[in-house]
């Protein structure tokens, strides 16, 4: 899994907080990663998110849509495994 800082900051048009759980894996083109967004400033102060990111193999967040490949899908679980808010809130969506 790649390792980046958590709990670390996020700044988005309609509001700014926390990243406080990630669950990331390396893949081919890219490194997919589901992240426990959690408001603490803006019209969404308050309110947790789900923001699904791909990251370049530099490690910058790329400008484009999170595809995950079904090989990576074992991987990306054992990792949201580790993340027990993010699974709770993934599970409120297919659920």
């Amino acid at each position: 899994m790649p390792q980046r800082r958590i709990p670390r900051a996020f700044t988005l048009p309609w509001g700014s907080g926390q990243i406080v759980e990630e669950a990331a894996i390396e893949g081919g083109l890219h490194a997919p990663a589901l992240q426990l967004l959690h408001y603490e400033l803006g019209e969404k102060k308050g309110q947790q998110a789900i923001r699904f990111a791909a990251y370049a193999v530099e490690g910058e967040m790329e400008d484009r849509a999170l595809i995950v490949n079904e090989r990576e899908f074992e991987a990306l679980r054992r990792e949201v495994e580790r993340s027990p808010r993010l699974k709770a809130l993934l599970r409120r969506l297919v659920e």
